[in-house]
């Protein structure tokens, strides 16, 4: 795994190389690099033989923050994996805006930053899978003037917006102009409904939340593996959502609802 950690204060990069150095595998070693601010991030990861994998980063640095160089990496053909490391947890919403996969807050514990990489090592063999091959079935969305194949076993839900349907990886969101009983009805077996907006990859189904809001009362939600946003679940749903969970019942088999 090549490693950018990006840190202002070298105490700070010198703590999370001593981490690392407690989390790797003996047989799949990191490979470390280091950078003071945006600019040099920018440059090391442009100029850089090999792809980086995961970027470990601080927010608040002088100049460009953290922030903005989340948002030019997440624009890259193939972005890399994002861990915010900040003293500060005031910006946990906006780091999940930009799809990092983890938030972790100063001083960083070692079982911390070991899930961070466990969670992004599930990620990528998801995506490295076999059947993520040029035959396995995939969604073709248009985005910025491209065609772009995403297999199916990578997505981790799907959620009707307005007028379109976000298509949640766990590394990336994607907008797709279909409804979402069209893309049901397409993929009959592949995706679970969990509620009248949303479908969901049963492997992605981590358990089931008893949640209180101020609207609905008591209510379910579902926590996923790879993203940290929960999915609501429907009374209607609920049933055929713990049949699936527990390995009781096929997706394919579950009542629908009107998207």
């Amino acid at each position: 795994m090549h490693i950018l950690i990006v840190d202002d204060e070298l105490l700070a990069r010198n703590r999370l190389r001593v981490l690392l150095s407690e989390s790797e595998d003996p047989s799949a070693p990191f490979t470390i690099e280091e950078a003071a601010n945006v600019a040099q991030a920018l440059e090391f990861v442009h100029r850089s033989p090999l792809p980086v994998d995961l970027v470990l980063l601080d927010i608040q640095m002088p100049g460009p923050d953290g922030m903005v160089l989340a948002q030019t990496l997440r624009n890259l053909p193939k972005p890399p994996a994002i861990v915010f490391v900040t003293a500060h947890s005031m910006y946990a919403a906006s780091a999940f805006e930009v799809e990092a996969i983890d938030y972790l807050t100063k001083p960083v514990r070692l079982e911390r930053l070991q899930q961070a990489i466990a969670k992004l090592r599930r990620i990528r063999a998801l995506e490295g899978s076999p059947s993520s091959s040029e035959s396995a079935p995939a969604l073709v969305i248009r985005d910025r003037g491209r065609a772009e194949r995403v297999p199916l076993h990578q997505v981790v839900y799907l959620k009707a917006e307005q007028k379109y349907v976000t298509v949640r990886t766990a590394s990336r969101t994607y907008i797709l102009d279909n409804s979402l009983s069209e893309l049901e009805q397409r993929y009959p077996g592949q995706f679970l409904r969990l509620h009248r907006n949303a479908l969901v990859n049963p492997s992605q189904m981590r358990m089931l939340e008893k949640q209180y809001t101020d609207e609905e009362g008591e209510c379910w939600a579902m926590r996923l593996h790879s993203v940290p946003e929960m999915l609501q679940v429907s009374r209607r749903q609920l049933s055929a959502v713990r049949s699936v969970l527990q390995g009781t019942r096929r997706p394919e088999h579950q009542q629908t609802e009107p998207a």
